[in-house]
């Protein structure tokens, strides 16, 4: 069996035994519109190159550039699906294995919805469904959050009057929040968001990643939603999440005094830290430590400065004191 697996990027590039390696770029026009809805479904061949995490496209090299153009359109990138070869493996066969398991899938997400529920009421896991159909089981984990959603608004997506994008964003809606925007989405004089918008909308404009908790994010009292694009996690309470890590900066603070740290200085929420404004110093030099909170709630914590000015002043005592020191030592002679 060959191994699926996804592989961002800037780790891909192309063989020379690709068959269509060229200099020139690709015409990828035709299949731009369906790699921008759905995203790339037929994993690419692959092969290590010999360089470490590197692989080289043996196959799928228009699939390649489309989601480099997505990826320069959006300015971030969703990693590839690849099925990468062993040695002694006929790449022709694979590639041809690939394309006709996707095939066997139906086009119609809301048809694999009902395909892969039913396998999953048989008891079959998501490795196994992804097995079956040669895809990744990303992809699988995808198709089973339309689950999520209302039968109306399933109903909506497959009559495609609704985009993919605003498909996953509403899966990770609650069922309160998916009722309000399919009363927008039913009145004509009202506008329901989508795409961007509405996650801007779900989230009251601010989404905030888990990844970004200082405390245990076990702790976190109130609702968390998963995002199906980057199977990241966002905090739904924006309120209660400044809460928990309000407390946390305050006792990484405390945590830094009690280490001895002469001054620990919490930035207001979007500040920035100028380096070029501070020169690094250390602990016993009276170095402090500035913490920087952004909107987005990633805190770091900068360890050692102070600002060019409290530099240049500790500088000038220490010289004073070392010539105290030297007239002291000069007149006991």
């Amino acid at each position: 069996t060959m191994q699926l697996a996804h592989i961002p990027i800037d780790r891909l590039n192309i063989s020379a035994l690709n068959m269509r390696h060229g200099k020139r770029a690709s015409d990828i026009s035709d299949i731009l519109p369906s790699v921008r809805a759905r995203g790339v479904l037929v994993p690419l061949l692959v092969r290590p190159n010999g360089t470490p995490e590197i692989f080289e496209i043996v196959a799928g090299r228009r699939r390649y550039f489309a989601a480099k153009s997505l990826a320069d359109e959006r300015g971030e990138s969703d990693a590839l699906p690849c099925a990468i070869m062993e040695d002694g493996d006929d790449g022709d066969a694979l590639e041809a294995s690939l394309i006709e398991n996707i095939a066997r899938l139906d086009p119609d997400e809301v048809s694999q919805w009902e395909t892969f529920s039913r396998l999953i009421r048989e008891g079959r896991a998501i490795a196994d469904i992804a097995a079956t159909f040669g895809i990744t089981e990303l992809p699988v984990k995808r198709i089973l959050a339309l689950g999520n959603l209302l039968p109306k608004i399933r109903e909506a997506y497959r009559r495609e009057e609704i985009d993919t994008e605003t498909a996953r964003y509403l899966t990770m809606a609650s069922k309160a929040q998916q009722k309000n925007w399919l009363t927008l989405f039913a009145d004509p004089e009202q506008y329901a968001p989508r795409g961007f918008q509405l996650k801007q909308w779900l989230f009251g404009g601010q989404s905030i990643c888990t990844k970004v908790a200082l405390f245990v994010v076990e702790d976190y009292p109130g609702l968390i939603v998963s995002d199906l694009f980057r199977e990241d996690s966002y905090f739904a309470d924006a309120d209660m999440f400044w809460q928990k890590q309000n407390e946390a900066i305050a006792a990484r603070r405390d945590a830094y005094l009690e280490a001895g740290w002469s001054e620990v200085i919490v930035l207001e929420p979007g500040q920035y830290f100028h380096s070029w404004d501070h020169e690094k110093t250390p602990k016993k030099k009276g170095g402090k430590v500035v913490i920087t909170v952004s909107h987005r709630g990633e805190v770091e914590c900068h360890e050692g400065w102070l600002s060019c000015k409290e530099a240049r002043r500790g500088r000038s005592k220490d010289e004073g004191g070392e010539q105290d020191e030297q007239v002291a030592n000069s007149s006991r002679t």
